[in-house]
Parts: structure tokens; C-alpha cells; sequence
């Protein structure tokens, strides 16, 4: 099992609402480039600037109009835990594949606390419910032995997004949920290849919002075992990775980029991220045009 899945930019309008026409188009590229799903208000999402009724009508949008043609994961973490549990077991409903959930930051928690949010969660969602650890935005990171134990005691846990700056930290956690039916996915694009390795299924990466058929070529190619164009297209997806690095919140700068790709969205994101030097963004565009090049010459 190998797959990209998108944690999708969301679109605004002028009173930094999501913009559902904006949002059918976005949904409608990454579905013609071949992803094989979509993480919906994840943090490429700006999931911080909606209410609790704007995720839940959000997400029924994205059920609605996306009508099977993709696989659909949600991103319901929320400070107020009452919020995640409902919004997790709505989604479910709503038949995504299950509740994606970063743990609760600004307050530190060990690995008991840890233990504890996520089973008490797990207990309370009906239906399935992937972890997110990203200790750079929550202040945490679960370790192997508490992720094992979370596992043998929900069936419902079916994966988690791992965003490391360490890999090894994946292949930890891969090991100590090893003879679990388990989908663990990279959160960062660079580290696609070696998730597989260490029995991964792939990544959540936010460049494929951009260069999707990149990222689903790259799947397709791995799939038939064709190595050559495996390492070629890797190349490409880690020359896009300082894109990353531009603007303390990528996600204006992506919409951007969407845009000069022919998305005709609108390029807003939610306060106070909506300001960026031009020259940020011709660096990013003069770099996405010379992969694009690249990624032609291959075909």
C-alpha cells in the first residue's frame, strides 16, 4: 500500500470564511492529479480561524460535493475537548475515513497525559481516529511504548501523521506497533520514501496541493517498482521543499503558487497571515517553474 494525501488548503472570502466555489475548484484539481485523498482542515488548512459550526458545516461540504470521489480524512482537534469528540463522531457520519487529531498544546503533557487524551478520545469516538504528533506545533510527542499501548487498547486507532524532524522517530513507532493493522503516514513530503521503508503507507505532504500529479506519479511509480523515475520525481518533490521555509504560514504563499498553476482561486488566509513580500513570492514561483520544467522533461 502506497498513497499521497492532501492536507488541503482551505479557500476564504474577503470575511475570512471559507469560500465554497473557491474550495469546489481546489477539490477538483487535486482530484484531476491524482491524489488518493484529502485531509480537510489540517494545518495547511487553517483550521484555527473557523468555529466549531463552521468546521462541522466544512466538512459536510466537502462530503457532499466530493460524492466518493476521493478518500476523505478530517482534522477535528480542538482545545475544547468536548469540540473534538463531537465534531470526530459527525465526521464519521459524514463517511470520511476517520478523525484526524493533534493533541492539546499550549499546556505540556508527558506520555501518561498523552495516553490518557487519546484513549479517553478513542473511547468516546465511534468510528476511526488517527493521531497527528507534531511536537513543533503541540509541544509533545508520543512515544513508541504510549503509542503501543493506545493500540492494544482501541481498535478503532487505526494510524497516525507523524511530523519529525527525526524520521527514526517513525520507524520507533512502526516497530512498536508492528502485527497491528496500523497506517502510518509521513508528514513531511521529504520523508516519503524512507515512511515506506519502515512499513509506512505514504504521506500527508502540502506540496501536493501544488504539484499534485508530481506526487501522484511519484505513488504510481513506486507502486510498478520503477526506481529511476522513484528517485527522479523524489528529487523534485525535495527541491520544493525550502517553499516550506519562505513564510511563517505556508499556506498563503501555496495558494499563490495554485493560482500562477491556473486554480482560479482567491490567495487569502486568516489573520494576521495575510501579508507577504512580493519578492517572497516570485522566489517561490521562479522555483516552482524550474520543477515544472523538470518534471516535463521526464515525461
Amino acid at each position: 500500500m502506497c498513497k499521497i494525501v492532501t492536507p488541503v488548503v482551505t479557500v476564504f472570502d474577503e470575511n475570512e470564511k471559507p469560500d465554497y466555489e473557491g474550495n469546489k475548484k481546489v477539490i477538483d484539481f487535486l482530484i484531476e492529479g491524482g491524489v488518493d485523498g484529502i485531509l480537510v482542515l489540517g494545518s495547511s488548512g487553517e483550521f484555527t480561524g473557523l468555529t466549531k459550526q463552521e468546521k462541522h458545516d466544512f466538512f459536510k461540504f466537502y462530503a457532499d460535493y466530493t460524492a466518493g470521489r476521493t478518500k476523505l480524512y478530517a482534522g477535528t482537534g480542538s482545545l475544547n475537548f468536548e469540540d473534538t469528540v463531537a465534531l470526530s463522531n459527525e465526521v464519521n457520519e459524514m463517511g470520511y475515513e476517520g478523525a484526524m487529531v493533534i493533541g492539546p498544546c499550549y499546556y505540556a503533557l508527558d506520555q501518561e497525559k498523552i495516553f490518557v487524551y487519546y484513549d479517553t478520545l478513542a473511547k468516546a469516538v465511534k468510528g476511526n481516529l488517527y493521531i497527528y504528533n507534531f511536537p513543533a506545533r503541540s509541544g509533545h510527542s508520543i512515544a513508541p511504548e504510549t503509542l503501543k499501548k493506545l493500540v492494544e487498547n482501541n481498535a478503532n486507532i487505526k494510524g497516525l501523521k507523524d511530523s519529525v524532524s527525526e524520521p527514526n522517530h517513525t520507524n520507533e513507532l512502526m516497530l512498536a506497533v508492528e502485527g497491528h493493522e496500523f497506517e502510518m503516514f509521513s508528514g513531511f513530503d521529504d520523508q516519503f520514501l524512507y515512511n515506506l521503508t519502515s512499513g509506512g503507507v505514504g504521506c500527508i505532504g502540502a506540496l501536493s496541493n501544488i504539484v499534485p500529479e508530481i506526487w501522484s506519479d511519484l505513488v504510481k511509480s513506486t507502486k510498478e517498482k520503477d526506481f529511476d523515475r522513484v528517485m527522479a520525481l523524489s528529487e523534485l518533490t525535495h527541491e520544493l521543499m525550502p517553499l516550506y521555509d519562505l513564510d511563517s504560514n505556508f499556506s498563503l504563499l501555496f495558494k499563490k503558487l495554485m493560482q500562477h498553476r491556473g486554480v482560479e482561486i482567491e490567495d487569502r488566509a486568516i489573520f494576521p497571515y495575510n501579508q507577504m513580500e512580493e519578492s517572497v513570492y516570485k522566489k517561490a514561483e521562479i522555483l516552482l517553474d524550474k520543477v515544472i520544467k523538470k518534471y516535463q522533461k521526464l515525461k
